[in-house]
């Protein structure tokens, strides 16, 4: 099976979709404050704020509903009020992640779905492709989020000569 094929098996789909889709926001969103929140501009912060957006996980049938609000991201409630919806497979979502694929040729090839407000979805992504991923590294990881010794520790076991 080639990479560009990829799907979430769909027994494990069609299980997934039964899940309550509220508490999945909820650890989408605390992973978003963690990895995510500290590295967006605050421009970009203020024109989030207030603004549902959802991504939503096509195999898998799942949905995570979030919204940025008092200086963190939040879950939101499944409803109809969301600003931004943006849609791929798993893999896909892996791929761009990794930016092993490009968000504009996944669009393009219609492998990734972008539905609500444009302006706001090309702000998403323009800001998603302006991060520097060295910052997602483990030991810049446990850097940033250990305190003192445990994160010089963490910092240097990472290293390779």
């Amino acid at each position: 099976m080639s990479p560009a094929s990829y799907q979430v098996p769909a027994p494990l789909g069609k299980i997934l979709s039964r899940l309550p889709a509220y508490p999945g926001s909820v650890l989408f969103a605390a992973g978003l404050n963690l990895a995510l929140a500290r590295h967006l501009p605050a421009d970009t912060l203020r024109l989030l704020d207030g603004r549902k957006l959802r991504i939503q996980v096509r195999d898998a049938g799942v949905a995570f509903d979030f919204i940025w609000r008092d200086g963190s991201f939040s879950a939101a409630r499944h409803g109809d009020d969301i600003a931004l919806t943006i849609s791929a497979s798993a893999h896909d979502f892996f791929l761009v992640a990794q930016r092993k694929e490009d968000p504009d040729t996944l669009f393009f090839s219609r492998r990734l779905v972008m539905e609500g407000d444009t302006e706001l979805g090309l702000l998403v992504k323009n800001t998603l492709d302006a991060i520097d991923l060295s910052v997602f590294s483990p030991g810049n990881f446990l850097a940033a989020h250990l305190p003192g010794r445990a994160a010089r520790a963490g910092k240097s076991s990472n290293m390779v000569d």
